[in-house]
């Protein structure tokens, strides 16, 4: 049965010129281990982009190297034709090795094959946010992205991509890429235990640009998760459902692109993420960034 997506936790966001949830779907996980060939339950997997459609979810998050090519192809299966209301995030500048490595594409070359992929695999004519992703595993490596993301800005006047935005970025790569085009989103990894970009975030807010975060509860030590462990305990939630909510209450351009290949494991964390979290929460976890 289908909710209004107002219903979803955080409410919504203009992306650009698009109004989408702040409470979305990260597609990584459907594809199979280690983001690598197909998933075991390919029923399984078009039921979990059903039912994100169904919950009122208007922001998918996905990239072409997912599987590769497996997830957007789940994706245009389960929901295509889409509704205009759906918009779908896709990124591009990396590929898959045949060890599961994620080596950098970010040639003009590579770029605009890896545009034209996307939009094969998900049965579109125009992608509506194209993040161009930096860095590497390991994170954000400093460097310009002129050449990259002025490939991009071609392609966007070519009319194949609607907006623009960057992932796994330093602010100096945000930087430089605003003053080449508009950009809508960020897309890096930010969670509790991990605040390097508070700086930015509240800069982008400023901007009405969105900051997506990857990666919620990665990278806790055991004494931080204890601390989180100790806050859900108190709200009798889980752990997962604190953080999601942390987020939504962090700042307002936040938007959630939790990822999962279970229908019920996705119904939770949209549950999960409408915690009320108070003022003498969000103090103590506070503490775990700090």
């Amino acid at each position: 049965m289908s909710t209004l997506p107002a219903s979803l936790p955080g409410g919504t966001w203009i992306l650009g010129d698009m109004t989408v949830t702040r409470f979305g779907y990260g597609a990584m996980q459907l594809a199979g281990p280690w983001v690598m060939g197909p998933p075991a339950d390919h029923d399984g997997a078009l039921a979990v982009l059903r039912e994100a459609a169904d919950l009122g979810i208007t922001h998918i998050d996905t990239a072409d190297a997912y599987g590769p090519h497996i997830t957007n192809q789940l994706i245009r299966e389960a929901l295509h034709p889409y509704s205009d209301s759906l918009h779908i995030v896709t990124k591009v500048g990396a590929t898959r090795d045949e060890q599961g490595g994620w080596p950098p594409a970010r040639k003009p070359d590579d770029l605009r094959r890896a545009v034209q992929e996307n939009l094969e695999n998900l049965g579109l004519d125009t992608l509506d946010v194209v993040n161009l992703r930096l860095g590497d595993a390991q994170g954000p490596v400093p460097g310009s992205l002129a050449e990259a993301f002025e490939t991009l800005v071609g392609l966007q006047q070519q009319g194949l991509i609607r907006h623009l935005g960057v992932s796994n970025a330093t602010p100096e790569q945000v930087a430089e890429a605003r003053s080449i085009a508009p950009i809508v989103s960020v897309q890096n990894m930010y969670n509790l235990a991990h605040r390097h970009d508070d700086d930015l975030i509240d800069e982008l807010a400023e901007q009405g640009i969105a900051y997506v975060p990857f990666f919620p509860l990665g990278g806790f030590t055991p004494l931080q998760s204890s601390a989180l462990t100790a806050v859900a305990t108190s709200l009798d939630a889980m752990p997962m459902s604190v953080a999601l909510a942390w987020l939504l209450q962090r700042s307002p351009n936040i938007l959630l692109i939790p990822g999962t290949s279970s229908v019920a494991h996705l119904r939770e964390n949209a549950a999960g993420a409408r915690l009320s979290l108070s003022d003498e929460d969000l103090a103590e976890l506070d503490k775990i960034g700090r």
